[in-house]
């Protein structure tokens, strides 16, 4: 569908080797979902975060690059320094040229980068869709990486800034 992107957030080398939940799946359900756009001319979009010098996700550093096993292959990539993929990226104005209407969502830390990116698309007009078991993240002191992950998911995104919907329904849908 030419109205539409996949949006692959911040699935970088230094935040996959940290281990969040479940990352060998999310990491696989991505990998597919790649896979799956670019056999259906869908674009495939990359954002990347710097957190400056010093931190794990410094520009130009190891940590920094996008995972090896979902790099780019000649697709854009936009870099940030906020949570959210719109925020002084030109990525709005990028999809808007294109006259996209729908984002696929995908990647890392879901109540971070994905959660400020899926609102933000939402707040433009983007209708979003985040197919399960494409984004994750890291317990803290309060939540479990799983309770983060199904929180935002299931009671703050679905139905309400997005829908969540099973990644077979999702490439069942473009197939069908």
């Amino acid at each position: 569908m030419k109205d539409t992107v996949l949006l692959v957030v911040d699935v970088q080398t230094a935040m996959v080797k940290q281990n969040p939940y479940q990352i060998e799946r999310v990491v696989s359900n991505i990998k597919r979902l790649i896979a799956f756009c670019r056999d259906q001319g869908i674009e495939v979009i990359y954002v990347r975060h710097d957190d400056g010098p010093g931190s794990d996700l410094e520009r130009n550093t190891e940590g920094w690059q996008i995972y090896s096993e979902i790099s780019p292959q000649g697709e854009k990539i936009f870099d940030k320094q906020h949570n959210s993929a719109f925020l002084h990226t030109g990525l709005k104005e990028y999809l808007d040229e294109r006259n996209i209407r729908n984002i696929i969502l995908v990647g890392l830390q879901t109540e971070y980068c994905i959660d400020a990116t899926c609102k933000a698309a939402f707040e433009y007009g983007y209708n979003v869709i985040i197919p399960e078991e494409t984004n994750t993240t890291f317990s803290n002191k309060y939540l479990s990486a799983k309770e983060l992950y199904e929180f935002y998911n299931f009671e703050i995104w679905n139905n309400r800034f997005a829908k969540i919907v099973p990644i077979n329904d999702l490439t069942g849908a473009f197939n069908g």
